[in-house]
């Protein structure tokens, strides 16, 4: 048995990974001795890669093989008395961001991605093996590896102020691979540890504040920013000096026999229920939190030596690192985004209508961008309850602390509500959200337009109409863009921004300014039936329905969409939305598109109940309530599709119709569809969208032939 982490990894030769380094941005480890009040010497590491906090230090090969002869000289050092404690910080407001992931996609063999994995644990080990007490400040940043770095030094404290610390690498496809899966549960107990490594990154990607990491006993003591290097240096002098550190939620004997294998198969049940068993890294997350309750350090370590090396090199590792690209980089710069020099300044918004979806709108522009946001409608009760429901909503921020007192009451004096149409004469961005009929959108924007300024922007939220068709009666149908939220409003990141051959390119910047600014993506879309997102909802829904109007029971055909790993199934999600909702765009699909989307008149009926389906604790839709039976039973037939039929028919389907998106000109490239789907559909990472899943499938080859990236998306182990 080896006696330390070091020991373990000692003889192995790490020189076919150092031709990843090439390129990488190097994270140096600079040491400063610091004497202590008692006298005593603690040698502080400081990561930093030179860059400023843009560029957050990353941990490539380079790094680590130079950190760990760091650690290897401060090793010596402590064996001969020269220092008392090691310390480990980054610079100003970053610890680390974990690995440097571009050099992990990069890996090329299975061999190399446990090397990888191999090293990270060599050196980041070191530091419980210093001879001295270490300790980490984390003084900002802290995800993945950095989080490692402190969970492998001996003590911890957190600067208040640190922007997010977390493992996220479930939210990728991997797990936390250089001590983080065994580490952790037995630092803080296993309920936490399933919280930190699996639910949260599974909630898309939440992080931690430093005030809950300290709840969890992630760290030992929390210190506000003004003073946090000198407190946490006086609190490290105190420790050496004999000062005992609790440990609130430390792993105890009791935990391991009886709560521990508990808690695991209560987590492996929400798991199955929520997310399927088509993603592997939560499960193997999952195993190695349940191995880590005994055995050594060592043990676990090379648990995720095996465990990263069989994720780093599989498919859905390789759509994770392109659906993370697309949403780190693509969506920070929406292709097609005219100048935003041309954008118009945005000093009042209008919303038309004082509804649900309406004072949504309104809570998110006056937070967002903190200007004056006028809503209106019919009658002035309908403005006040919209009104209150905005105050309300503020209300419920400032109690969770979300906003302070001030702001609260500035954000609620600039919402006003009124049936006086002419109070948007000084509005310079103005969008509607009435009822979904071209019509009505035609008339309330006519009025509109005679009232506001001559460059004031005209935006609609239509979800599936023709927005070239809305504005057709507009004297300056130029300045109308479509400007398509999904719901709920504040939690989507995606906003549609759709283009009309008339749209001009002040109101289409004025678009792109606004989105941003309201913290949202926007990617540019033609005016075509149901723009992205719900034109291949759609599909799916319409296939779901065909399925069911064939005669397959509805959970069967819900259990036959889960390979495709959607956050719910095609009628959980149809509930959600609403039957009106989807009976419409279904509609206007059919209609658009006759020979390829699937409608039926039965589905208005449905729509028209209160409750259409029956569901489990979980959500799952398990059947249908009696009254939706009774509608359906005239016209539903006999021959139920198997699993595999009704999987194939959409796949098939969502491939053709993508293809046909991409000839029509419906957005640039298909990385803008796949973009689209993640943020708007919570199509999963590990699809990478729907493109490079539907090439895996063989669903490309099948519809068109082809493929849409070549070489596909592949892992290294499927090439």
């Amino acid at each position: 048995m080896a006696t330390s982490v070091s020991d373990q990894y000692a003889s192995i030769d790490f020189s076919p990974i150092q031709a990843l380094a090439q390129g990488e941005v190097i994270t140096h480890s600079p040491v400063r001795d610091i004497r202590l009040p008692s006298g005593k010497v603690l040698a502080l590491v400081t990561l930093d890669n030179g860059r400023d906090h843009t560029r957050p230090n990353t941990l490539g090969p380079a790094t680590l093989t130079a950190l760990g002869e760091t650690l290897d000289g401060l090793a010596t050092r402590a064996a001969a008395g020269e220092i008392q404690a090691v310390g480990i910080t980054g610079k100003q407001y970053i610890l680390a961001a974990g690995a440097d992931l571009s050099d992990i996609s990069r890996v090329g063999s299975r061999d190399n991605a446990r090397m990888i994995a191999q090293l990270g644990h060599k050196v980041l080990g070191k530091l419980g093996d210093l001879g001295v007490p270490s300790f980490a400040f984390v003084n900002g940043l802290a995800l993945g590896g950095g989080l490692e770095i402190a969970l492998n030094s001996t003590y911890r404290t957190v600067d208040a102020s640190a922007a997010a610390i977390a493992l996220p690498e479930v939210f990728l496809g991997i797990i936390p691979g250089w001590g983080g899966a065994y580490l952790l549960p037995n630092l803080i107990g296993i309920e936490n540890a399933l919280e930190v490594v699996i639910s949260n990154p599974l909630k898309q990607n939440r992080m931690l504040k430093p005030q809950q990491a300290f709840d969890l006993g992630v760290v030992d003591a929390i210190f506000p920013a003004a003073n946090y290097l000198e407190n946490s240096l006086s609190w490290a002098d105190a420790v050496l000096g004999g000062k005992k550190v609790e440990r609130r939620n430390e792993a105890g004997k009791i935990e391991r026999l009886t709560k521990w294998p508990i808690a695991i198969k209560m987590a492996r049940g929400m798991l199955e229920s929520k997310i399927g068993t088509v993603p592997k890294s939560p499960y193997v997350a999952l195993d190695l939190l349940d191995k880590a309750k005994s055995g050594t350090k060592a043990e676990g370590f090379a648990r995720e030596d095996a465990a990263l090396a069989d994720l780093v090199t599989g498919d859905q590792f390789a759509a994770s690192m392109y659906a993370f690209d697309l949403v780190q980089k693509r969506a920070k710069r929406p292709v097609g985004a005219p100048d935003k020099a041309l954008a118009k300044k945005v000093t009042k918004v209008g919303i038309i209508g004082a509804g649900l979806m309406a004072s949504q709108f309104a809570l998110l522009f006056v937070r967002k961008l903190q200007v004056p946001v006028l809503i209106t409608d019919l009658d002035q009760a309908r403005v006040d309850k919209g009104v209150a429901y905005i105050h309300e909503e503020i209300g419920k921020l400032e109690g969770k602390g979300r906003l302070d007192a001030d702001t609260a009451n500035k954000l609620r004096a600039l919402v006003t509500g009124t049936t006086d149409k002419t109070l948007y004469a000084d509005c310079d961005f103005v969008i509607e959200a009435v009822f979904e009929e071209v019509g009505v959108k035609q008339q309330v924007f006519g009025q509109i337009e005679q009232i506001i300024a001559e460059d004031a922007i005209l935006a609609t939220n239509t979800s599936s109409l023709s927005v070239e068709e809305i504005g057709a009666k507009l004297a300056h149908p130029e300045r109308l863009v479509g400007f398509h939220f999904f719901n709920p409003v504040a939690v989507m990141p995606l906003i549609e921004i759709v283009k009309t051959p008339v749209t001009s390119e002040a109101a289409l910047s004025t678009a792109f300014v606004v989105a941003k600014n309201l913290g949202k993506n926007a990617v540019l879309t033609a005016d075509a039936p149901g723009f992205v997102v719900n034109r291949l909802l759609a599909k799916v829904m319409g296939e779901a329905a065909r399925a069911v109007y064939e005669g397959t029971p509805i959970a069967d055909v819900e259990k036959a969409f889960a390979p495709l790993g959607l956050p719910m199934g095609p009628f959980q999600l149809i509930d959600l939305v609403g039957w009106k909702v989807a009976a419409h765009v279904q509609d206007t699909m059919a209609h658009a598109f006759p020979e390829r989307f699937y409608a039926n008149e039965n589905f208005h009926a449905l729509a028209e109940l209160d409750a259409v389906v029956e569901k489990d604790k979980g959500g799952r839709v398990t059947g249908w309530t009696k009254q939706a039976e009774k509608i359906l039973k005239p016209a539903v037939g006999s021959s139920p599709a198997s699993a595999a039929t009704i999987l194939q028919r959409v796949q098939d389907g969502l491939a053709s119709e993508i293809k046909l998106m991409l000839d029509e000109g419906v957005v640039p490239e298909v990385e803008d569809i796949d973009l689209c789907l993640i943020l708007g559909a919570g199509w999963p990472f590990i699809d990478g969208g729907a493109s490079p899943y539907l090439d895996r499938e063989g669903a490309s080859e099948r519809a068109f032939g082809g493929a849409f990236h070549t070489p596909q998306i592949r892992g290294i182990e499927s090439h």
